[in-house]
Formats: C-alpha cells, structure tokens, sequence
C-alpha cells in the first residue's frame, strides 16, 4: 500500500508521472503509467507475453475500450482483462478491488442506514496493511478517489429520490 492512499485520500500512484504522458491511441486522453506487476495481475493470460515488454499506461475514459497502452504501439481492451474496470465499466465493476465494494452496496447501505462507512471501513483496513490497489486495482493506483466519487454519486442519486 502506497503512504499516499492514507495521506492524501485519493488517487495516487506508486511511480513517479513524467510531465509529458503519454496518450492513448484511440480517444487522445493523457495516460497513467502502471506497472509490469499490476497488468499481470489483470489481463488475461494470452497476452502476459505483450505485458512483459513494459511501459505500459491506463487509460482512463469511459467510452474508450482501451485499458491499457504503450508507448510503443500495444493496445489491451475491456476484452482482454479479467474483469471488469471501474472507469469502462461501472455497473458491473468494484470501486474497491481489494475489498470488493461495488456501487450496489453503497447504494443498500446508504438505503438502509441513511450514510455510508465505505471509505471509513476501507481506511482501517489500508491502516492494517491489508489493501494491495497498486496490483489488484487496474488503474495501478488507490480506489480511495473511484470510492469517494461513488459515495458521492450514490448519496446524490439518494437526495434527488427522496
């Protein structure tokens, strides 16, 4: 787990961003880079092969099928990871890979209690030292920023129905 997850709150990552990053092929938007680690964790085995090249990037825009990009020309789409994203996928995805909560949950237990402790429950295990998002989270990085913005849309969504 990466101090920053814990100071900060939000997304952070375990390497060091280069001014110039680069840009997804297919919609332009500027890349995060993740690590070796991480999409060998998250793509399919049939293109372990490509991942051992490096120097990858996630791609982070949600109408864009591209998880993942290099510099050099390589493309892992929606179709080649294991599960499903957060960013591409929302419905379907967790917002915390480590601990599995999904946008469904929130929303039930905001319903059922009136607030949310997801980020407070995910912050003692993250200061237990049981959260790995630099290898279980796609984006190579914290949730703590996906989680926040879900807790923010699902108690949104709650004000406006009530």
């Amino acid at each position: 787990m990466s101090d920053c997850c814990l100071t900060k709150g939000d997304e952070c990552s375990s390497e060091k961003e280069s001014a110039a990053k680069p840009s997804c092929p297919r919609c332009g938007h500027a890349g995060r880079p993740v690590s070796t680690l991480t999409l060998k964790h998250q793509v399919k085995s049939q293109f372990l092969p490509a991942v051992n090249a490096g120097g990858f990037h996630f791609c982070p825009t949600p109408d864009c099928p591209v998880v993942y990009f290099s510099a050099g020309g390589s493309v892992l789409t929606t179709g080649d990871v294991r599960r499903p994203v957060t960013q591409k996928d929302p419905a379907q995805a967790p917002v915390c890979y480590c601990f599995g909560f999904t946008p469904a949950m929130i929303r039930d237990e905001l319903a059922a209690t009136g607030k949310s402790t997801v980020i407070e429950r995910i912050a003692a295990e993250m200061k237990a030292d049981f959260c790995a998002c630099e290898i279980r989270n796609p984006q190579g990085s914290c949730c703590l920023g996906n989680v926040k913005a879900a807790v923010k849309a699902a108690t949104a969504e709650r004000a406006g129905l009530a």
